[in-house]
């Protein structure tokens, strides 16, 4: 229900609406002249505006213009007798919400006021939304701190407020979307749609109707015309995940856009033109089919303007701990169930974890976490990640070493377990010491004895060899 102005001079059909409308449950005030409404509007706020276009004094096209200035999101629906529906016409240009012809039933006025308060409450879920994928969105709330995340957005900063075609590359659950989703509104065409295409849920036909639409009859089952993906993506962002996956036909279509910015919807004729950003994803090695030709050349150059490169998450260890308690706050909040963060052991194990699942495993694993931990802070066992191998285990649950027929050094071994050790301890030398249950002076002295050299950034302890037991 709404609140309602009634702006006639009419005394009759202004009572019979203020009656109709008031039974149906609205709120509703009157006016009985043009003048009178404008002061009603600088006093207070109506979700309608029903206003009679021929009125003594002021009449109803100053009171479009004084709504519309005073409060635009209000709707101006006009009541017009049959000489005048060329002015009712204009005055929907200029704003008004609709019109309805002299005499009118109840009813009729009814369905209009409806239809009015339904694209409101649209507009306000839709501002909503956009304020909140715009939070989302927001630099300061992507989670993480590591130096390969702020790589990633240093480029993005970079390049969001440009058109450019941005190709973004990571194994699957690395954030690709969510950084498609940070290029899109934080540039100049954040306030259009931001349209998601997952290329690898659509069968050949299914995704090229998805995208390009199609026209009433094209094939069996279309029943009636279907605006695509790209028509809805006019002016804004399109994001096609899992573009590797796309067949070599929809690939000649898509390059066609990017080039010509135009296309045909399926069984029609006529040509379209929409202006889109194209951001693509993938976790296949592109360069790799396109040697192998089963991937356009030309579509691949055109798509790998600016490229991103998400880091798995075993490379951004920094990064586990703050994920894990975002999603244990989001899941607290989703599950009514109070978990105030993660024990010592369980940050451990989530550092020791390889996390080939990525982001979304670890999200997964939250979530499994929160509905089975029993305390106020989850633990080691909550995670459920026993597979992973911690230091002090049965020796019966050691890996088995390969060694191949022609054999293997064992300093190579040792190198290779070394190395394993360090990535999974985030390269903290007295982690990975524990993991292989050896001493940090060992595992040091390891290290420099066998040529381990760190990642950028991060550096060995000083060599002090082993000190021998007293005999």
């Amino acid at each position: 229900m709404g609140r309602i102005l009634i702006a006639d001079d009419h005394d009759a059909l202004r009572r019979g609406l203020l009656r109709g409308l008031t039974g149906a449950g609205h709120e509703v005030e009157e006016a009985s002249n043009g003048n009178a409404a404008i002061e009603r509007l600088h006093d207070n706020y109506f979700d309608v505006v029903l206003s009679d276009l021929k009125m003594g004094g002021s009449d109803g096209m100053d009171v479009l213009r004084t709504c519309r200035a005073l409060h635009p999101t209000t709707a101006v629906i006009l009541m017009t007798a049959f000489g005048s529906v060329n002015t009712a016409v204009e005055a929907m240009k200029i704003g008004a919400f609709d019109y309805v012809q002299k005499p009118f039933e109840i009813e009729e006025m009814e369905v209009k006021i409806e239809k009015a308060l339904e694209v409101k409450r649209l507009k306000h879920e839709l501002e909503y939304l956009r304020g909140t994928q715009q939070d989302i969105y927001n630099f300061d709330r992507i989670v993480g701190s590591s130096p390969a995340l702020e790589r990633v957005l240093d480029i993005v900063k970079k390049v969001a407020k440009s058109n450019t075609t941005v190709l973004i590359r990571g194994e699957t659950g690395t954030g690709k979307e969510l950084i498609a989703g940070a290029i899109h509104h934080n540039s100049l065409r954040s306030a259009r749609n931001f349209v998601k295409v997952n290329c690898a849920a659509l069968q050949e036909n299914l995704l090229e109707s998805e995208l390009f639409g199609h026209e009433k009859g094209a094939f069996t089952g279309a029943d009636k015309q279907r605006i695509g993906r790209f028509e809805q993506a006019d002016g804004g962002t399109m994001f096609l995940d899992e573009i590797g996956d796309m067949s070599a036909s929809t690939q000649a279509k898509i390059l066609r856009v990017l080039q010509e910015h135009e296309f045909e919807r399926l069984g029609g004729t006529r040509t379209l033109r929409v202006d889109v950003r194209l951001i693509a994803a993938t976790n296949r090695d592109l360069p790799a089919m396109v040697q192998a030709g089963q991937f356009r050349e030309d579509l691949y150059y055109r798509l790998n303007v600016v490229s991103i490169e998400m880091p798995p998450l075993r490379e951004r260890k920094e990064d586990i701990v703050s994920l894990a308690s975002t999603f244990i706050g989001r899941f607290a909040a989703e599950l009514k169930k109070r978990i105030d963060g993660l024990d010592a052991d369980a940050q451990k194990l989530l550092m020791r974890y390889n996390w080939p699942g990525n982001i979304r495993e670890l999200e997964n694993t939250i979530e499994r976490a929160m509905l089975l931990a029993e305390g106020r802070v989850i633990t080691a066992a909550d995670l459920r990640l026993g597979d992973t191998p911690t230091a002090g285990g049965g020796r019966d649950q050691a890996p088995v070493v390969k060694i191949p027929p022609t054999g293997i050094p064992l300093d190579d071994i040792e190198r290779h377990a070394l190395v394993e050790a360090l990535k999974m301890s985030n390269w903290v030398q007295k982690d990975a010491a524990e993991l292989l249950s050896i001493s940090p002076r060992v595992m040091n002295y390891k290290i420099k004895t066998l040529g381990i050299e760190f990642p950028r950034g991060r550096r060995a302890a000083p060599l002090t060899p082993p000190v021998a037991a007293a005999s």
